[in-house]
């Protein structure tokens, strides 16, 4: 194994005393710290660990279990994933802050000192009457806390003596400093500099991020203080009241989960029989839900999935849950630029590349278990045909313009240039790299004859401006009548903040007349006379491939698209696609005169952005749908992470070290731990079988908890909140696990109150019975 790192690095130390704990070969290359040397990442990363050639792990804990965990002698414990989630979310923004203030300016603030103080309270109760931080002998708990610890604990030029203030920090300490792994794991990464060889190392690194300095919610953020079979857990007990008796609890939720406790099997309605084809029903909740047809030109990345598909299908899941009669389709977007685009670039044809990319689309949604009821495309003579039906109606109606349109036409190329055969500069912000129809940077729609210094993207020549006569949208016209739907859709139905006020923008700067035909040859053919040369474009014609695909699921289709009385039509995308689903394409389908059913519910994600940029599939950054399905993660896993990120009212950022925290933190050591801890010990202690269950008045103020948990839970799922339903479904998991620590079972059914552990478990057997349901909408 190679370890690339900068002179210094303290994380090194980790992975160094780890290597020389199990006797592991490790080559050490020293590099400056801005070395980019993960090629998959955009900004350097130290230490990295390459374990085989191009597969690196950069998370010094993550490397020092491997390294564990590869020569057999990890220890398998939550303890330990607990500890190192700590040390890695509490305990490094406070120490490194900490370690730049002493070694930078000699001193640190008040309250800095404080939070150090209390985390070392923490560890200091922890290690009372223990050697080693699990078990009796080293795990990668001890050398992560020692590692990172030990600049602030001996090489500070500090006047805090913190290891006597904390004897039982310093007998623990000072026992694995003799240790000769800790002893030559040092030697190797000071390279016989000693301890001021950290110094260079630990101010070059970049400003920490702010970090919460409050001393009770690091309390309440640490580990728990005993493990099972111990003792200690007087102060888990207070804090597990605290939690539960969070809010007052009133007689009337009391008498409501009693009744609810005995009587509640009886009342859970029947899943509701799904037939196929699945059509509107008189008497039920009729859900449409359609995600943002993507693109055949690449394979999606996490922004795409988590903004489109993954959302609605964790809605369609939950909506399905409720017994609604829900269909949810979605397809390829096959027509227009971005195809002829990559046809050219890969020497085939444009049906070629979607066939392909349609093929890779469906093998990635298949993977992350989106559950589509018909996943199809747009290159279909259904599409043709509504899409012309539509034309007609709307020209016969009085909707449709005629003009001419400035375009860029290539010389060398002999072609009008459509909007992504061009790059420029971006009018707005000056972003080298603009597309011709949208700017990646500033999210502004631009026309292709706004871009300064336009290039054509074929052959890199400057275009020239020419006229073409082209067909318009009358959307004036229209512009009284979508105010009035949409002032109703927005009262009536679910926008997001963004959808709103996005959508309102549009509509106070006055609509305009848009283009709706392109020079292209790849596209739905226009019907008229004088424009068969021309086809739709793609901000025309891809919102009508809703109506097609479902058109290509049934031929029944029209009781879904032309049925508004009984029927909740629910869209789901980025922000970036909101005009054309809010304006464009409801101006389509009022002028049309057809009885369309038009957009009720909108939800928007801002944008997930990747480590510190963008994700960009042009560029190829970030990580993409075919990465994960490679990654050896399940896909439950990757679903879990991206709503528990979801860009639901800011943009987020998807992080490899934050998703191995969260994941680690949240889903093993919170959810994961709680279903285990019930049912192991259920099954060890009791023979697997739920024991008679007397409730006290602690266990019925537990339900009351657990029930509030999951009316908000139903509550934020109805309103397409899905971050937060995630965080209901982890406070559930959190109760329990707070509930068991306090009341501890593994203790009680040693003694003389095995009735009472009995009862304990087994009320902690059924909440975990909801994890086979609650959580089904994203895992």
């Amino acid at each position: 194994m190679k370890l690339y790192s900068d002179p210094g690095n303290i994380h090194t130390l980790k992975i160094a005393i780890a290597a020389e704990f199990t006797g592991s070969r490790l080559d050490l290359h020293e590099v400056k710290n801005d070395v980019q040397v993960i090629p998959y990442l955009n900004k350097s990363k130290l230490p990295a660990l390459e374990i085989s050639e191009g597969q690196f792990l950069f998370s010094a804990n993550s490397a020092c279990r491997y390294i564990l965990s590869k020569a057999g002698q990890d220890i398998d414990s939550l303890f330990v994933d607990q500890w190192l989630e700590w040390e890695a979310a509490e305990l490094q923004p406070v120490l490194w802050r900490y370690l730049i203030s002493v070694f930078g300016q000699g001193k640190t603030e008040p309250k800095l000192e404080e939070a150090f103080r209390s985390l070392l309270g923490q560890l200091n109760q922890y290690l009372h009457g223990r050697q080693h931080m699990v078990q009796d002998r080293v795990s990668a708990a001890d050398i992560v806390l020692w590692s990172s610890m030990f600049p602030a604990l001996c090489d500070v030029p500090s006047p805090k003596d913190w290891l006597s203030e904390f004897q039982n920090v310093s007998y623990w300490f000072n026992r694995l400093s003799q240790h000769p792994a800790f002893q030559t794991g040092f030697t190797m990464v000071t390279q016989g500099k000693g301890k001021s060889a950290f110094k260079a190392s630990i101010l070059a690194q970049p400003p920490p991020p702010p970090t919460d300095l409050d001393t009770r919610k690091l309390k309440q953020a640490a580990p728990a203080t005993s493990e099972p079979g111990t003792s200690d857990t007087k102060s888990s007990h207070k804090e597990t009241q605290s939690a539960v008796n969070e809010e007052t609890v009133t007689p009337e939720e009391l008498s409501r989960v009693q009744e609810a406790w005995l009587h509640g099997k009886e009342r859970v309605p029947q899943p509701l029989e799904r037939k196929t084809p699945i059509l509107p029903q008189p008497s039920a909740r009729n859900i449409l839900i359609t995600s943002a047809l993507p693109y055949v030109n690449n394979v999606p990345h996490l922004g795409n999935i988590i903004g489109c598909v993954l959302s609605a299908d964790v809605f369609a899941r939950f909506c399905r849950l409720r017994n609604y009669n829900i269909l949810y389709v979605c397809g390829t977007d096959e027509y227009g630029t971005a195809t002829e685009t990559k046809a050219v670039q890969e020497g085939v044809t444009p049906q070629e590349i979607c066939d392909k990319y349609n093929r890779l689309h469906t093998q990635v949604y298949d993977w992350f278990n989106i559950g589509f009821d018909f996943f199809g495309r747009t290159t279909t003579p259904q599409q043709t045909e509504i899409a012309q039906d539509i034309f007609w109606k709307l020209y016969h109606g009085g909707f449709v313009l005629k003009d001419r349109l400035e375009q860029l036409l290539c010389e060398k190329c002999d072609r009008f240039l459509a909007d992504r055969f061009v790059e420029g500069t971006c009018p707005f912000c000056k972003y080298e790299d603009a597309r011709g129809d949208q700017c990646d940077s500033c999210g502004k729609l631009i026309n292709a004859i706004e871009l300064k210094d336009p290039k054509c993207k074929m052959c890199h020549n400057t275009p020239v401006v020419k006229s073409s006569e082209h067909l318009f949208l009358d959307l004036p016209k229209l512009e009284p009548e979508l105010s009035k739907y949409l002032d109703n859709a927005f009262s009536q139905g679910l926008w997001t903040s963004n959808s709103k006020l996005i959508t309102k923008s549009w509509i106070r700067d006055g609509l305009k007349p848009r283009c709706i035909t392109r020079d292209l040859k790849w596209g739905t053919p226009v019907p008229l006379e004088g424009y068969t040369d021309k086809v739709f474009y793609v901000w025309f014609d891809a919102p009508i491939g809703y109506i097609s695909i479902t058109a290509n699921y049934t031929p029944e289709w029209e009781q879904w698209w032309k049925n508004p009385s009984q029927v909740e039509l629910f869209n789901f995308m980025a922000k970036d696609n909101v005009p054309f689903h809010s304006v464009i394409f409801p101006c389509t389908q009022l002028g049309a005169r057809d009885n369309y059913t038009i957009i009720n519910h909108l939800s928007a994600t801002e944008y997930l952005n990747y480590e510190d940029g963008k994700f960009s599939k042009s560029r190829g950054v970030g990580v993409f749908g075919d990465n994960a399905k490679d990654s050896g993660i399940p896909a439950d896993i990757w679903r879990f992470y991206l709503l528990f990120i979801r860009p639901e009212s800011q943009d987020s950022t998807f992080s490899w070290e934050d998703f191995m925290l969260k994941n680690n933190g949240e889903l093993l050591n919170n959810l994961g731990n709680f279903i285990n801890r019930a049912l192991t010990f259920l099954a060890n202690n009791f023979a697997g079988e739920v024991q008679p269950m007397q409730l006290t008045e602690e266990d019925n103020r537990l339900l009351v908890a657990v029930t509030r948990c999951l009316k908000a839970y139903v509550d934020n799922l109805e309103k397409i909140r899905l971050r937060e339903g995630i965080g209901n479904i982890l406070t559930i998991s959190r109760l329990g696990n707070q509930y068991i620590q306090a009341n501890t079972p593994w203790v009680l059914v040693k003694g003389n109150q095995e009735e009472r552990a009995g009862t304990v478990i087994s009320l902690s057997a059924n909440i975990s019975r909801y994890f086979i349901v609650g959580p089904v909408p994203v895992l």
